[in-house]
């Protein structure tokens, strides 16, 4: 496969290909190979952030710029160094190739979807982000609602800058990594009309129990699980039967919500916040397939998923994300980990 390639569709990559793409894309590639219905979209590859940090200077700048300070540990120091670090990339142009590349694979993309501009997100999917015992996983910005060229350009360029968060650049400082980051790829996926979103543990991640599976859901879009909110609904499934074993369907007050700007947290509607919201076909659905990738790919996954409101079940289910589970460490700092806990705590760990 060309190295060289700027863009790669989702159906032309896989799990071997995480080097060019980062692992999130290169896994959204594999499900299709495993016949799981992924939103439609694409990568931009690693290589296509190398050359314009080289291209256009900012890699030079953030190795002078990090090499001119004497330390970077304090708070308010790596604030400082974000900010000016993020700056460097944000602001340069795109070479010209670039824009047409990324453009016309968004103008394809948005014919596929029916439309002239489509709705997309932007998602980081670094080389180490979501590999199994990676140190970034979750660290990296992903955006919603992106719409038009210029606005997938900037989101791209913040999402390469987003290797250079506060958190990212004292990490790199305490493991004498390169300062000028990591490569990464970047995942433009069409936005699901989602009626409801959720994550999919294949193991139970808190006590390690690979017989059960953990589902978290609430309405709208994945952010109002995945933010560590306790407002959504749970459910315990058997791995083998795929029966529920416990469920606890909570009072959902807010959900994240589609909105022309991008998104927002919305009031849940009163005679919804009582209601759960994936039916226990979807759940048994979500579940099987989960148990499906999990076998295929050899180790527990941690999954994300829609639910299309527009579409029948279900054809109305799409998988937005899968990554390892992290098993092994009890203190993993992810929203995900969070979520974990919560649920674990109101079923009594068991």
């Amino acid at each position: 496969m060309d190295s060289e390639k700027l863009i790669y569709w989702f159906e032309e990559i896989g799990a071997k290909n995480g080097h060019l793409v980062g692992n999130k894309c290169a896994n959204l590639g594999e499900m299709i190979q495993l016949g799981v219905r992924i939103s439609q979209g694409f990568a931009v590859s690693a290589n296509c952030y190398i050359r314009f940090v080289e291209e256009t200077g900012a890699k030079q700048e953030i190795i002078e710029y990090i090499r001119s300070q004497d330390k970077i540990e304090g708070i308010r120091e790596l604030d400082e160094a974000s900010r000016k670090i993020r700056a460097m990339i944000e602001d340069k142009e795109l070479p010209g190739d670039m824009k047409d590349k990324i453009a016309s694979a968004y103008e394809l993309l948005s014919k596929k979807m029916g439309t002239h501009d489509a709705y997309v997100a932007v998602r980081s999917s670094s080389l180490s982000e979501d590999s199994v015992g990676a140190s970034f996983a979750g660290q990296f910005e992903s955006y919603l609602n992106v719409k038009g060229n210029e606005d997938l350009f900037n989101k791209v360029k913040k999402v390469w800058s987003s290797t250079f968060t506060s958190r990212a650049i004292s990490y790199r400082t305490i493991k004498k990594m390169a300062p000028e980051g990591d490569s990464i790829g970047v995942a433009v996926l069409a936005m699901v009309n989602a009626r409801s979103s959720g994550i999919t543990f294949t193991v139970d991640p808190v006590t390690d129990d690979f017989s059960k599976m953990i589902i978290e859901a609430n309405w709208g879009l994945g952010e109002g699980v995945v933010s560590g909110g306790e407002c959504v609904d749970g459910f315990v499934v058997d791995k083998e039967s795929l029966n529920v074993i416990k469920s606890h369907i909570a009072n959902k007050v807010q959900c994240v919500v589609r909105k022309e700007d991008g998104t927002r947290w919305a009031e849940v509607p009163a005679h919804m916040q009582a209601m759960p919201c994936i039916s226990d076909e979807e759940v048994k659905e979500i579940a099987k397939v989960a148990r499906y990738v999990e076998a295929s790919l050899g180790c527990p996954q941690d999954m994300e998923w829609a639910i299309d409101q527009d579409l029948p079940f279900p054809d109305n289910i799409f998988w937005l994300q899968t990554r390892p589970a992290k098993v092994e460490t009890k203190k993993i700092d992810s929203p995900a980990r969070h979520i974990a806990n919560l649920i674990a705590r109101k079923f009594g760990g068991s």
